[in-house]
C-alpha cells in the first residue's frame, strides 16, 4: 500500500470528528483535507450553544490557525474558503452527553451519512476537575461507542487515548486492552458507576455544608477529589486515570464494532508535516524548556541517563490515518502504541544539551540589555531530596519574610504572596510530573511496527511517515522543538 492508496480511502467518505479544536484534532482535520480534498464531508463536533456559534468557534480556533497556511497556499484564499464551505460542517454538541447532546432527528440524519468516527475529544489537564475529566475522557468514550452503533454504514470508530493508561509501571508495556474494573493496585477494583456517584455525593455535601456551593469552591473540591482518586487506584493523575476508564467502557460496549485505539506517548511539535515546529500549548517536557528560557528553576527532578518517550504530533496523525485504512470495516479492536522508546530512545541529556546549545547560540537579554547567564539546572534523582532542598532554600526564607512583613504591618505582603504562589505552583507541577521524570516503562510497539510495513516508505519525504528512527533527536530539539515552544510561549505572553 502506498500513500495514494491511504489518501484514496477517504475519498467520498463522511467523517465525524470530536476534539477538532484540540492539538491533534486540528492536525487530523488539516491532514485529511490536504491529502484528500475529495473527502465528502467532515462533521466537526464542538461545545457551543448552537451551530452558528459552533461555526464561529471552528473558524477562530481551527481554520484561522497558521497550521492551515499550507492548504491556503495550495488552493488560494478563495479556493480554501470554498473547500471549507463544501467539506466542513460544524456541529454544536458535547461528548459528555448521550447522543453527543444532539436532538433525535439530527442524530438520525447524521448517522445515515457517517462512514467514520474519530473520537479525539479529551481534557488533557493533569489537575482537571474530576467531574469534567470523567464526562470527557470516560463517558465520552462510552457515548461515542453508542453513537457508532447507530451508524449503519460505519466503517471504523477511531479512539485517541494515551499510552499512559498504563500508569507508571515499569518493564515492557504491551498493546493490550484494559478490562472493566482492573486497576494498577493489587487487590483493588474500580467501579466506574460508583466513581460517578461519588462525584455527585461530593457536590451535594459541599452545597449542604456551605449553604450553596460557589463555583470556585466546587472547582477546588472536584480537583482535589480527582487528585486523590487517581493514585488511590494506581494512576499518577486524573488524566491518565479517566482515559483508562474510557478504554474500559469502550471495551465493555463495543459489541464487535470496528475499533482502533491509538495510544500516543508524550506528543511534541510537528517533525515535518505540514511544516516543522507547529505546536499549541506547552506539554509535559516543555515546562523544562520554558523554565530553562527564563532560568527560573535552578534545579529540577530527573536523571540525564533516563529515557523519555516522545513522538512528534504529525507522526501520531500519520499512524492514525494509516491504521484507519488498514482496519477499514474490520470487526474487532486493534491497539497501537505510538512512541519512540524502543525504536529510537530519547535520552534526557540530549534535551538538556539541545537547550544549553540553543540558548548559547540565542542568548536572552535582561531588561538592561545585558545577556542572561546560561546555567544548567541541577537534576535531583529523588523527589524527597528535591522537596527538602526547595523547603530549605525557598519556603523557609519566604516564611521568615512573611513573619517580618507581619511585624511591619504587611510591608512585604505582595512580594510574599507573589513568590509563595510561584513556590506552590512549582511544587504542584513537580508532584504531577515527577512520575514521568522517573518513568522506567517501555511501550511495546509490535503492532505499530507491523503497521509501518503496510506502507511503502519513500525516505523522509513520505507524507505518511511515522518512523521515529528517522528522527535525529538532538537536531530536532535544537532546530525545531525548542524554538517552537518558545515561539508559542512568547506569542501567548503577548496576547495576555
Amino acid at each position: 500500500m502506498d500513500a495514494s492508496a491511504v489518501a484514496g480511502c477517504f475519498r467520498d467518505k463522511t467523517i465525524l470528528v470530536t476534539g477538532s479544536t484540540g492539538f491533534l484534532g486540528k492536525l487530523l482535520v488539516e491532514k485529511i483535507l490536504r491529502v484528500q480534498p475529495g473527502v465528502k464531508k467532515l462533521y466537526l463536533l464542538v461545545r457551543a450553544p448552537d451551530d452558528a456559534s459552533a461555526e464561529q468557534r471552528i473558524l477562530s480556533q481551527v481554520l484561522e490557525k497558521d497550521l492551515f497556511n499550507t492548504l491556503r497556499e495550495k488552493h488560494g484564499l478563495t479556493g480554501f474558503q470554498r473547500l471549507v464551505k463544501e467539506k466542513i460542517v460544524p456541529l454544536a454538541g458535547d461528548i459528555g452527553f448521550h447522543n453527543f447532546g444532539l436532538d433525535g432527528s439530527r442524530v438520525d440524519s447524521i448517522c445515515e451519512e457517517i462512514d467514520v468516527i474519530i473520537n479525539g475529544a479529551a481534557t488533557t489537564n493533569f489537575y482537571e476537575r474530576y467531574d469534567v475529566a470523567l464526562a470527557s475522557n470516560a463517558l465520552g468514550a462510552k457515548y461515542g461507542c453508542e453513537f457508532a452503533k447507530k451508524c449503519r454504514n460505519l466503517k471504523l470508530l477511531l479512539h485517541v487515548s494515551t499510552a499512559f493508561v498504563s500508569g507508571t509501571q515499569g518493564g515492557l508495556l504491551l498493546e493490550k486492552a484494559l478490562q472493566l474494573g482492573e486497576t494498577l493496585r493489587q487487590g483493588y477494583h474500580l467501579d466506574i458507576e460508583a466513581e460517578l456517584q461519588l462525584v455527585e455525593k461530593a457536590k451535594a455535601e459541599r452545597t449542604t455544608a456551605k449553604g450553596g456551593s460557589s463555583d470556585q469552591s466546587e472547582k477546588t473540591t472536584m480537583k482535589e477529589l480527582g487528585f486523590k482518586r487517581a493514585p488511590h487506584f494506581g494512576w499518577p493523575n486524573v488524566y491518565a486515570f479517566t482515559k483508562a476508564m474510557g478504554e474500559m467502557l469502550l471495551e465493555q460496549h463495543n459489541e464487535d464494532l470496528p475499533i482502533v485505539i491509538i495510544r500516543p506517548t508524550m506528543v511534541t511539535s510537528t517533525y515535518q508535516d505540514p511544516f516543522p515546529g507547529w505546536i499549541e500549548g506547552a506539554r509535559t517536557i516543555d515546562a523544562m524548556i520554558v523554565a530553562y528560557d527564563k532560568q527560573s528553576f535552578p534545579c529540577f527532578i530527573g536523571d540525564l541517563k533516563d529515557i523519555m518517550d516522545v513522538v512528534p504530533a504529525d507522526m501520531v496523525v500519520n499512524a492514525t490515518l494509516v491504521a484507519m485504512v488498514v482496519h477499514w470495516n474490520e470487526k474487532g479492536r486493534a491497539i497501537y502504541h505510538v512512541g519512540s522508546s524502543l525504536r529510537n530512545p530519547l535520552v534526557v541529556h540530549l534535551i538538556e544539551d539541545a537547550c544549553w546549545d540553543y540558548f548559547s547560540i540565542h542568548p536572552r537579554l535582561l531588561e538592561n540589555g545585558k545577556p542572561l547567564e546560561n546555567r544548567r539546572p541541577y537534576l535531583f534523582k529523588s523527589f524527597a531530596f528535591f522537596r527538602a532542598y526547595l523547603i530549605l532554600m525557598y519556603k523557609l526564607p519566604l516564611e521568615i519574610l512573611h513573619a517580618v512583613s507581619l511585624l511591619f504591618c504587611g510591608m512585604f505582603a505582595q512580594y510574599y504572596k507573589k513568590h509563595n504562589q510561584r513556590y506552590t505552583f512549582l511544587m504542584l507541577s513537580v508532584k504531577l510530573y515527577a512520575p514521568y521524570a522517573f518513568f522506567k516503562g517501555r511501550f511495546d510497539d509490535t503492532n505499530l511496527t507491523k503497521l509501518r510495513m503496510e506502507v511503502k516508505m519513500d525516505g523522509n519525504e513520505n507524507i505518511f511517515n511515522f518512523d521515529p528512527k528517522s528522527i535525529d533527536w538532538y537536531s530536532y530539539f535544537l532546530s525545531v522543538h525548542v524554538p517552537a515552544v518558545l515561539k508559542y510561549e512568547h506569542k501567548k505572553k503577548r496576547s495576555i
